[in-house]
């Protein structure tokens, strides 16, 4: 299980689940 907190929330799940779920401002590009 991966979980980033950068300004708002974030929650990324592995397994055949819900990944990448919440809101990122600017993380990824």
């Amino acid at each position: 299980p991966v979980a980033l907190e950068e300004g708002l929330r974030f929650a990324i799940r592995e397994g055949g689940h819900t990944v990448g779920a919440g809101v990122v401002t600017d993380i990824l590009d």
